[in-house]
């Protein structure tokens, strides 16, 4: 399986979830948000394909890492891919973040992008909203973005902040 990606995949992020982190970015997004800090990974058929055991060999490699974050682009615009990419890293030991500019609400209502959302343990949803942009909003760019725990949402079929359970 093929996976279309943005860039190289970025080790040691800090910014893009909890702990040490491997940002893997997706290309494409139909969002277009405007002021969204990587309009460069919009074009669905922008960036370059790799094989997806590529991605894993590099996972593989980790030393440090506490998971992975997908990002782009939207990962909900190659669901298939990325959820194989969850669930690789799932079974090596590495939690997973991902960010997406579809609502939770949208997404456990579509069962091509449901499956996706249940190999994610942390999920920033929404698009960006230039208005509500704010510096001090951690891990999001926009007030309205909310950081869920994915698994706690599903199973109390509501949307249960992250925060919430780790206090």
């Amino acid at each position: 399986m093929k996976v279309r990606l943005a860039a190289e995949l970025q080790s040691d992020s800090i910014v893009d979830g909890e702990g040490l982190r491997t940002v893997i970015w997706l290309q494409g997004c139909t969002h277009n948000c405007p002021g969204c800090h990587n309009p460069e990974t919009h074009d669905l058929n922008g960036g370059f394909e790799v094989e997806i055991e590529e991605i894993y060999e590099k996972l593989d490699n980790l030393k440090f890492q506490k998971g992975i974050t997908l990002s782009g682009g939207d990962p909900f615009m190659q669901p298939e891919a990325a959820t194989e990419i969850a669930k690789y890293a799932k079974k090596i030991g590495l939690n997973v973040w991902c960010y997406t500019g579809f609502t939770y609400e949208a997404i456990v209502k579509n069962a091509k992008l449901k499956d996706l959302l249940e190999n994610i343990d942390v999920l920033i949803d929404g698009p960006f909203i230039l208005s509500e942009k704010s510096l001090s909003c951690k891990f999001r760019g926009s007030k309205n973005q909310r950081i869920i725990d994915v698994k706690k949402s599903l199973e109390e079929n509501r949307v249960v902040d992250y925060y919430e359970t780790i206090k």
